[in-house]
């Protein structure tokens, strides 16, 4: 469905349920020129569990309308307004890479309005390579390329899907293939350019859960250890045989972990 955020069209996926006037809420932040799609298997199940689901396309992301929006805090401010537009007071809050630190920020800034962070695939800080970078800034399909390869485990890149019928390495070329001029490079620039997570971390009031990959090249377990030896009420789900495509590898693996945040 379509909601109106800062005068846009902005699109958010429901779960196919409804929005449930008093119910609780479920905010899901996909990651770099991604789109909500990457939460269909979550926000269904969270639907049908009575969740209100608001699984957002970001600004010149998916469906939506907008500008980029050049910083993770702008984002994560831009997420509150879609909350508001989308009447959730309070949320659950979820995100994958880009995602887990707008959600992190979100968190981290407006504490009242999050009972509950997971961070998936995440570190801080969230490095990107020179080459990666320069790549994305050149529109060039070499991008693609070395984000699709060094997203997936070794295992991943054999196969092994999950959802029947699907081709991980496929679905997450398609992804990047649709998004704009531009969107890769905003969104790698931004995660690099976010340096204020460590110092916000002990903002974060709410229980906080990461699921890392195992095998995650792009955001190592090891990186991970100090955001969450930081975060006041932190715990780790490592997945074994994972890499940093937590929702393309292990979306059921995923999904197991995050109904404990409930």
């Amino acid at each position: 469905m379509y909601i109106n955020v800062e005068n846009k069209k902005t699109y958010i996926a429901t779960g196919s349920k409804e929005h449930i006037e008093g119910s609780m809420g479920i905010t899901f932040i996909h990651g770099t020129a991604m789109d909500h799609t990457v939460w269909t298997l979550a926000g269904r199940h969270f639907a049908r569990l009575g969740l209100n689901i608001l699984a957002v396309d970001l600004p010149a992301h998916g469906h939506s309308e907008g500008d980029l929006i050049p910083s993770i805090e702008g984002m994560a401010d831009w997420v509150i307004k879609a909350m508001d537009a989308a009447g959730l007071e309070k949320s659950i809050i979820v995100g994958h890479s880009m995602g887990s630190l707008v959600a992190f920020d979100v968190a981290a800034r407006y504490p009242d309005r999050i009972t509950a962070l997971a961070m998936v695939g995440t570190a801080l800080p969230m490095p990107v390579g020179d080459v990666l970078l320069n790549s994305a800034k050149e529109n060039s399909p070499l991008a693609k390329d070395m984000i699709n390869f060094w997203s997936h485990s070794q295992s991943g890149h054999l196969g092994g899907s999950q959802v029947p019928g699907t081709w991980m390495l496929g679905k997450l070329n398609r992804l990047l293939e649709r998004a704009g001029p531009g969107v890769i490079h905003n969104d790698l620039l931004a995660c690099a350019k976010y340096s204020q997570g460590m110092e916000r971390s002990k903002n974060v009031e709410a229980p906080t859960l990461l699921i890392l990959g195992e095998d995650d090249m792009m955001t190592p377990v090891k990186s991970a250890k100090a955001l969450a030896d930081a975060i006041p009420q932190s715990r780790t789900v490592i997945l074994p045989n994972c890499g940093h495509a937590i929702v393309n590898e292990a979306p059921n693996e995923m999904l197991d972990a995050l109904v404990t945040i409930i």
